[in-house]
């Protein structure tokens, strides 16, 4: 069968059922055993068979394309555009398209001042909508999709409400905490596990101050852990200087609040920095006042104090982040944070609202995404 197209009649016949058995075997729909569902799907993958996406669309009435909305800072963000390409790659398997919104294409003249969506991953369209163009929820971007992702989302992105509030499912990646309708399912990871995993893990490596850089923003990621960061200081005893940057915190200004902490508060040793990308700067911080990174690391020694910086302690600092990332694993040291899998976590929001569109599970589902702790030199 591969000198011409693998039909669903080719594969019924191989499988020895019903055209319509088949079909509603591979879109997960009907009352189809599962042993009967798995026969199916095996024989249509040995036969090389592959759905006509266009007929299939027709037949439903669909778009074929399914919207992603980012948050604004996403194109500064190597973690933002790998999730990207994960959800690509995953809504590519069930033959949608995916269309990244522009975010003043949905916020009904509001939100960001962007006049484009970011770039689009491979297989993705990109389209830009003026500002003041109608809301999801009855302009154009209900009737060009499916379904949505919000990965994110913020209380204070305008965009939101309207998303949420679309006649098509919707998926957010983490919850959203504002007040409107609740998404039609949702991938969570627990955060505030993997920021105790943080420091449970520098103090466990002799850290008696650690400080934490958390992210400023609304969405549920930052919010929890700014949380989480009081929490763990009351419920274990350990003071811990916590200092807020910006969600998307560059190098630069994690290397600015990080010399302004550890000239305040000397003692503190070991940083935890949230932001995807900055823990270069609280390295670059660490160097500029002498203070060598890794639980190893011999203290450094103090020069004739000359200036305010000269007469700083040169004990060793412990350096983490929150998001791992080619800047955390090419460092010097390389730098001990929490793998979040974002490629992963873009197929898993995908794989749901692909389940929800076809069928296969019911809304309101909370699927939890798992992340892993990297410890590497720095700690």
């Amino acid at each position: 069968m591969t000198s011409r197209t693998v039909t669903l009649l080719d594969v019924a016949r191989a499988a020895g059922v019903s055209k319509s058995t088949v079909s509603d075997a591979l879109q997960g729909s009907g009352r189809v055993a599962a042993a009967t569902r798995d026969r199916v799907r095996t024989v249509a993958e040995e036969l090389g068979y592959r759905p006509n996406s266009a007929a299939r669309r027709l037949r439903r009435s669909s778009t074929g394309a399914i919207g992603l909305h980012l948050p604004r800072t996403a194109t500064r963000l190597d973690y933002y555009m790998n999730l990207a390409f994960g959800a690509v790659e995953r809504a590519q398997e069930e033959g949608f398209d995916v269309m990244l919104l522009a975010p003043t294409g949905v916020a009904g003249g509001g939100g960001s001042s962007d006049s484009a969506g970011p770039t689009s991953p491979a297989g993705a369209t990109s389209p830009t909508s003026p500002a003041g163009a109608a809301s999801p929820a009855n302009g154009p971007i209900a009737s060009r999709v499916d379904g949505l992702l919000v990965i994110d989302p913020e209380v204070d992105d305008s965009a939101v409400p309207g998303l949420l509030d679309a006649s098509v499912p919707v998926v957010t990646g983490e919850r959203y905490l504002g007040p409107t309708a609740a998404p039609t399912g949702a991938v969570i990871c627990d955060n505030a596990a993997s920021l105790t995993a943080l420091l449970d893990h520098v103090t466990e490596r002799g850290a008696r101050h650690p400080a934490v850089l958390a992210p400023a923003g609304t969405s549920a990621w930052a919010t929890a852990l700014r949380a989480t960061a009081t929490s763990w200081a009351r419920e274990r005893g350990v003071a811990v200087a916590l200092r807020t940057v910006p969600f998307a915190a560059t190098p630069g200004e994690a290397e600015e609040t990080t010399l302004a902490l550890l000239r305040t508060d000397p003692s503190v040793d070991a940083v935890i920095c949230a932001p995807d990308g900055a823990a270069p700067g609280v390295l670059r911080a660490a160097a500029t006042l002498g203070r060598p990174v890794g639980p190893d690391a011999p203290p450094a020694a103090a020069p004739h104090a000359r200036t305010a910086t000269d007469a700083l302690p040169r004990t060793p600092l412990l350096i983490a982040s929150c998001v791992d990332g080619t800047a955390t694993r090419s460092a010097e040291p390389p730098v001990t944070a929490v793998d979040l899998r974002p490629a992963a976590y873009g197929r898993a929001c995908a794989e749901l609202l692909c389940d929800i569109l076809a069928g296969r599970t019911t809304p309101d589902t909370v699927r939890r995404h798992a992340w892993a702790l990297e410890t590497r030199a720095s700690t």
